[in-house]
C-alpha cells in the first residue's frame, strides 16, 4: 500500500525541487543574534569617540533634574508606579553601562550638503572617531554610516563617502564587528542591486571577505512601498539585496511628506505610516531581514512640563511599536534614551510572569488554559532572549522563571538547533 505514495513522494521531489531551493534561499528564518532596541542618529559634524557616553550622561542628566525617583518617572509618562518603579533602576545602570545600543554617523539629512573638501574631512575624521569609539567602554555593540542616496544628484557624494570612512576603518585596523551601512532615500530595485555590486566592489578593493559588507534599506518613500507596477517594491528590494541586507528601516517623515500629510499630523502612529510598515512587515516576514521604526521629532527639552510630556508620547510610542513587533526604532536626542529603556523593559517584563509559565508548562508537557503550539513557543523564547539581550532581565531571573537557561530558550525560539 505504500509504494504508491513512495512513488508520489519521488515525484512531489523533483517537481518541488526548485520551490525548496527558492523557499530555503528566500525565507531562512530568523538570524538569531542580537538586535538592537534602537538606531542613534548623530550628525558626521557632530560626532566624536566620546559620544555615546555623552548621551548617556546627558539623559542620566535629565532623569536626574525632570524625574530624580522612580514614583516621580512613573507620574511623568502615566506609567504604573509599581513596574517603573521594579526598571527605574535598570534604566539608570543601562545609561552607564551601554547608553547607546546602535549607533549612525550621519552624512545624509542630519548632515547636508557640503562642499567636498568638507565631507571628504568629516568622513576621515568620522572614521577615526568611529574606530576608537567601537574599543571604548560601553561601546555600542553595533555602528556605521548612514551616506548620501543613490539618487543622481547625491550617487557620487554618497559612495565617495562610504569609501573614505571604509578606507579610514581599515587603516585603524579591523572593520568593527557591528558594522552597519544605512542606505537611504530608496526608491527603486535597481538601487539596492546597485548596492549589492558596491559591496562586492568595495569588498574587493579593500581586500574584505566576499559578504562582509551588509546594509540597511531606509522605506521613506512611497516608491518602496507600492511601485508603478503595483506590486510591493520593497519585497522585490529583499530579494535584489543577495542576502546582504540586514533590515528595513521606516523614515517616519520622508515618508509622510512625500504622501502630502500635514506637518503637524506627520508620525510614526499615523494610518498611513502603519500601512506602510504593515507591507514592510509582510515583506519581511521570515527572511531573516528586521525591522526598525522610525522617529518622533518631538525632543524632551525646555520646561518641565515639556519634557514630560515629550516622553509620555515617546514612552507611549514606543510601547506601540513592540505591540506590533517592531522591537527596534530611532532615536534623535539624549532625551529619548530614558523613555526608549523604560518602555521597552517595561514591556518585556510586564509579560514575563506569564509567558514564562507558559514556556514551563511547554517543556514540561504540561496542559493549561493556554495550548501553545511550536510557532507560538517560538514567540514565547524570542520574547524573552530579547529581554535577555538587552538588559530587561538577567540570566538568573530567566533560569528562575522558566526553568530554562539561555541555551534551552535558543534552541526552542529556534535560533540554534539541538
Amino acid at each position: 500500500m505504500t509504494r504508491v505514495s513512495d512513488q508520489l513522494a519521488d515525484l512531489l521531489d523533483q517537481h518541488l525541487a526548485e520551490a525548496d531551493r527558492e523557499l530555503q534561499v528566500r525565507y531562512p528564518g530568523d538570524p538569531g543574534t542580537r538586535q538592537p532596541v534602537h538606531t542613534v542618529y548623530v550628525p558626521a559634524d557632530r560626532f566624536t569617540a566620546e559620544t555615546p557616553a555623552q548621551w548617556g550622561r546627558a539623559a542620566r542628566e535629565l532623569l536626574d533634574r525632570q524625574a530624580p525617583t522612580a514614583a516621580a518617572l512613573a507620574e511623568a509618562t502615566e506609567m504604573p508606579t509599581t513596574l517603573v518603579g521594579e526598571v527605574y533602576d535598570r534604566v539608570r545602570d543601562k545609561l552607564i553601562g551601554e547608553p547607546v545600543e546602535d549607533l549612525r554617523v550621519d552624512f545624509e539629512d542630519g548632515y547636508g550638503h557640503r562642499p567636498d573638501e568638507e565631507e571628504d574631512r568629516a568622513a576621515r575624521e568620522g572614521a577615526a572617531a568611529l574606530a576608537a569609539a567601537a574599543h571604548r567602554p560601553g561601546a555600542p555593540p553595533f555602528l556605521g554610516i548612514r551616506f548620501k542616496s543613490f539618487e543622481a544628484p547625491t550617487r557620487r557624494r554618497g559612495l565617495r563617502t562610504l569609501d573614505l570612512v571604509l578606507e579610514g576603518l581599515l587603516s585603524a585596523g579591523d572593520l568593527p564587528a557591528g558594522l552597519l551601512l544605512t542606505l537611504p532615500k530608496v526608491t527603486s530595485v535597481a538601487q539596492v542591486a546597485a548596492m549589492v555590486d558596491v559591496c562586492a566592489r568595495l569588498e574587493q578593493a579593500h581586500g574584505l571577505p566576499a559578504g562582509r559588507l551588509r546594509f540597511e534599506i531606509q522605506v521613506e518613500t512611497p516608491q518602496a512601498v507600492l511601485g508603478g507596477d503595483g506590486t510591493a517594491t520593497v519585497a522585490r528590494m529583499i530579494t535584489a539585496a543577495a542576502g546582504r541586507c540586514t533590515g528595513l528601516h521606516y523614515g517616519t517623515y520622508d515618508y509622510s511628506a512625500a504622501l502630502g500629510i500635514a506637518a503637524a499630523q506627520q508620525s510614526l502612529d499615523h494610518p498611513a505610516a502603519d500601512h506602510a510598515k504593515a507591507v514592510m512587515q509582510l515583506a519581511a516576514a521570515g527572511t531573516g531581514v528586521r525591522l526598525s521604526d522610525g522617529s518622533t521629532n518631538v525632543l524632551p527639552v525646555g520646561e518641565r512640563d515639556r519634557v514630560h510630556a515629550a516622553w509620555r508620547l515617546h514612552a507611549r510610542l514606543v510601547e506601540r511599536s513592540l505591540r506590533r513587533g517592531f522591537y527596534q526604532g530611532w532615536d534623535m536626542h539624549p532625551g529619548h534614551l530614558p523613555t526608549r529603556y523604560l518602555a521597552t523593559y517595561a514591556f518585556f517584563r510586564r509579560d514575563l510572569p506569564s509567558t514564562a509559565e507558559r514556556i514551563r508548562a511547554y517543556l514540561g508537557r504540561r496542559e493549561t488554559d493556554v495550548m501553545d503550539e511550536p510557532a507560538t513557543a517560538q514567540a514565547l523564547a524570542g520574547a524573552v532572549l530579547r529581554g535577555l539581550d538587552c538588559g530587561a532581565v538577567t540570566a538568573e531571573e530567566v533560569v528562575e522563571a522558566t526553568g530554562a537557561d539561555r541555551g534551552q530558550l535558543e534552541v526552542l525560539a529556534r535560533r540554534v538547533t539541538a
